[in-house]
Protein backbone atom coordinates (compact mmCIF):
# COMPACT_ATOMS: atom_id res chain seq x y z
CA UNK A 1 0.00 0.00 0.00
CA UNK A 2 1.31 3.40 -0.62
CA UNK A 3 -0.06 6.37 1.23
CA UNK A 4 1.40 9.55 -0.75
CA UNK A 5 1.78 13.13 0.93
CA UNK A 6 0.58 12.12 3.91
CA UNK A 7 -0.56 15.01 6.53
CA UNK A 8 -1.41 17.66 3.94
CA UNK A 9 -4.82 18.06 5.86
CA UNK A 10 -5.73 16.87 9.56
CA UNK A 11 -7.43 13.65 9.59
CA UNK A 12 -11.01 14.26 10.84
CA UNK A 13 -12.33 11.49 13.21
CA UNK A 14 -13.33 9.22 10.26
CA UNK A 15 -10.63 9.53 8.65
CA UNK A 16 -8.55 8.82 11.39
CA UNK A 17 -10.13 5.31 12.35
CA UNK A 18 -10.41 4.26 8.18
CA UNK A 19 -6.17 4.78 8.50
CA UNK A 20 -6.12 2.99 11.45
CA UNK A 21 -7.81 -0.12 10.29
CA UNK A 22 -5.68 -0.11 7.37
CA UNK A 23 -2.49 0.26 9.02
CA UNK A 24 -3.71 -2.80 11.10
CA UNK A 25 -4.37 -4.50 8.20
CA UNK A 26 -1.68 -4.25 6.71
CA UNK A 27 0.95 -4.47 9.77
CA UNK A 28 3.42 -7.63 9.48
CA UNK A 29 1.67 -8.98 6.73
CA UNK A 30 2.28 -6.41 3.49
CA UNK A 31 4.14 -3.58 2.73
CA UNK A 32 3.74 0.23 3.31
CA UNK A 33 5.17 2.74 1.64
CA UNK A 34 4.56 6.55 2.92
CA UNK A 35 5.58 9.35 2.23
CA UNK A 36 5.27 13.45 3.43
CA UNK A 37 6.98 16.53 3.48
CA UNK A 38 5.85 17.01 7.32
CA UNK A 39 8.51 15.50 9.65
CA UNK A 40 7.44 12.44 11.30
CA UNK A 41 7.28 15.26 15.01
CA UNK A 42 4.36 16.39 13.32
CA UNK A 43 2.00 13.64 12.53
CA UNK A 44 0.48 13.48 16.20
CA UNK A 45 -0.79 16.73 15.20
CA UNK A 46 -1.99 15.42 12.17
CA UNK A 47 -3.36 12.65 13.17
CA UNK A 48 -5.19 14.59 16.12
CA UNK A 49 -6.06 12.18 18.64
CA UNK A 50 -3.51 11.07 20.91
CA UNK A 51 -4.27 7.42 21.33
CA UNK A 52 -4.81 6.79 17.93
CA UNK A 53 -1.94 8.46 16.87
CA UNK A 54 -0.02 6.06 19.43
CA UNK A 55 -1.64 3.10 17.81
CA UNK A 56 -0.79 4.48 14.02
CA UNK A 57 2.63 5.27 14.59
CA UNK A 58 3.59 2.33 16.78
CA UNK A 59 2.68 0.13 13.62
CA UNK A 60 4.45 2.60 11.39
CA UNK A 61 7.42 3.69 12.67
CA UNK A 62 8.91 0.63 14.58
CA UNK A 63 9.44 -1.43 12.01
CA UNK A 64 10.41 0.84 9.62
CA UNK A 65 13.10 2.64 7.17
CA UNK A 66 13.42 5.68 6.85
CA UNK A 67 14.98 8.16 4.37
CA UNK A 68 14.89 12.14 4.91
CA UNK A 69 15.93 13.85 1.95
CA UNK A 70 17.24 17.35 2.65
CA UNK A 71 18.34 20.09 0.26
CA UNK A 72 16.37 22.06 -2.62
CA UNK A 73 13.04 20.61 -4.35
CA UNK A 74 13.98 18.70 -7.50
CA UNK A 75 11.06 20.10 -9.61
CA UNK A 76 13.05 24.08 -8.55
CA UNK A 77 16.35 22.20 -10.36
CA UNK A 78 14.38 21.17 -13.08
CA UNK A 79 12.79 24.40 -13.76
CA UNK A 80 16.01 26.07 -13.83
CA UNK A 81 17.36 23.73 -16.16
CA UNK A 82 14.46 24.04 -18.56
CA UNK A 83 15.09 28.24 -18.70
Amino acid sequence: MILDDFGLQPLDGQNRIALLELIEDRHNRGSMLVTSQIPVSKWYEIIGEKTIADAILDRLIHQSHRFELMGESMRKKRNILNE
